[in-house]
């Protein structure tokens, strides 16, 4: 009886540690959720380097790290033939995100504006 028990524990904690990120946080991680019905071919967040690639409706993307992000952020949205922009002003008065993991729940409305709605994993 003991070793069922044994059993059933290690696989628990084997099925709860399995995660699609690492939770050894060295940056600011942050995913992206396509909330439309548009596929995104690219997605440029800030300054990244890389883009986010092909993130299908209602689907989400791997995490990037950045070393500084804000609540809302530069998005630059392609889509077939179409960009989509969503542009701040300025962060003054912003306090910038502790490390984490975070998504930028993206949509693109009628009028083909961009909306961010930020998420705390």
């Amino acid at each position: 009886m003991k070793r069922y028990i044994v059993l059933i524990l290690l696989l628990a904690v084997g099925f709860v540690g399995c995660t699609d990120r690492d939770d050894d946080l060295e940056a600011i991680n942050i995913r992206i959720k396509n909330a439309s019905t548009l596929n995104f071919d690219s997605v440029q967040v800030g300054e990244s380097p890389e883009p986010y690639l092909n993130v299908a409706p209602d689907g989400y993307s791997g995490y990037q790290e950045f070393e500084i992000a804000y609540t809302y952020a530069f998005i630059q949205i392609t889509s077939v033939e179409e960009t989509y922009t969503l542009q701040p002003i300025d962060f003054v008065g912003e306090t910038p995100l502790p490390l984490g993991f975070y998504t930028y729940e993206l949509d693109i409305s009628d009028t083909g504006e961009v909306t961010l709605n930020f998420v705390i994993d």
